[in-house]
């Protein structure tokens, strides 16, 4: 299990929009904090990026060994198409991440890399099928992308999917899709996840690296806001409508497929998704200001406390 956390949540890592000081202040405040390894561009960035998340920690955990910081993440592309893996893995080796995200595919040798420095992975599913296949390749915990998820997110609704993992998975579970509050964050303890995966409220974080327009697209959208669509990328997912509108397409409209074999004339390249196709989840409408992210971690500690309360836990 994952220690030192003040709630039992985890933050997703954006891609393009995750960075060290986001990190830093989520495991400071009290959850796991998380990045995608690609987001450090050249790969050099990656090594740098790694010594100070672990130096800020460190001299946290020096200055306030009554409140340690929580662990954090680094999440890595499993897919064939990324051509850093092995390198981005080297340059883990050295600084040993507690912990492992891996995505787009689960190979057993990366989980045994990670083993040989001491963490563990986390593998996202998003059925039954796949969650089996994780673990048989040595995945220590499953990250449950349930419907209503940020960017690529299953079709299942979030009781059936953990209620069939759970059949059969003892291990540590994480839930992702629409929780965005700490009463959802209690839902999904309830329903037999172990901890919250909790992506789009991070956006609207004064460290996040995103545009001002995303931010505040992610506070003023709803559920009714949330596109989903494989157009984008060819894998299906979920995005902000206003993202959409902006680059002249119809959201309501969107034609199944791949938009790199669309035609949209001389006059503008092609719209790229998270750049331009911002992603977000269908829990947005819980987000109602861009915040620090030490902030929005309390008022999740404060919401997660009240709905216990209110259950008397």
């Amino acid at each position: 299990m994952i220690d030192n956390l003040r709630i039992p949540a985890v933050a997703a890592p954006l891609f393009i929009i995750s960075n060290p000081a986001l990190v830093i202040a989520q495991c400071k405040a009290g959850i796991v904090g998380s990045f995608p390894a690609l987001n450090a561009r050249p790969q050099s960035q990656l090594d740098e990026w790694l010594a100070e998340i672990t130096e800020a920690l460190a001299a946290h955990d020096r200055d306030h060994p009554d409140q340690p910081a929580a662990p954090y993440a680094v999440n890595q592309i499993v897919h064939r198409s990324n051509d850093r893996l092995e390198q981005d893995l080297e340059t883990c080796a050295k600084y040993a991440p507690p912990i492992t995200i891996t995505s787009l595919g689960a190979r057993a040798e990366l989980n045994d890399a990670v083993h040989a420095w001491g963490g563990i992975t986390l593998h996202d599913v998003i059925n039954n099928r796949f969650a089996r296949k994780a673990v048989e390749k040595g995945a220590d915990g499953l990250i449950a992308v349930a419907w209503g998820a940020g960017g690529h997110a299953g079709r299942l609704n979030p009781f059936a999917l953990v209620r069939e993992i759970r059949a059969w998975f003892d291990g540590p579970l994480l839930l992702s899709g629409s929780i965005a509050s700490g009463d959802g964050i209690l839902a999904a303890q309830a329903m037999g996840a172990d901890y919250a995966y909790i992506g789009s409220p991070f956006i609207a974080t004064d460290e996040a690296r995103a545009a001002d327009a995303y931010k505040q697209g992610i506070v003023d959208g709803s559920a009714d806001d949330i596109v989903y669509s494989n157009l984008f990328t060819g894998v299906h997912g979920n995005y902000l409508r206003a993202s959409i509108e902006a680059v002249g397409m119809d959201p309501d409209n969107l034609p199944d497929g791949d938009v790199s074999t669309m035609s949209f004339g001389s006059e503008r390249e092609k719209p790229k998704a998270w750049k331009e196709i911002w992603g977000a989840g269908q829990g947005i409408g819980a987000v109602d200001a861009v915040r620090p992210a030490s902030e929005l971690v309390a008022k999740l500690a404060e919401e997660y406390a009240a709905a216990r309360a209110r259950l008397a836990l």
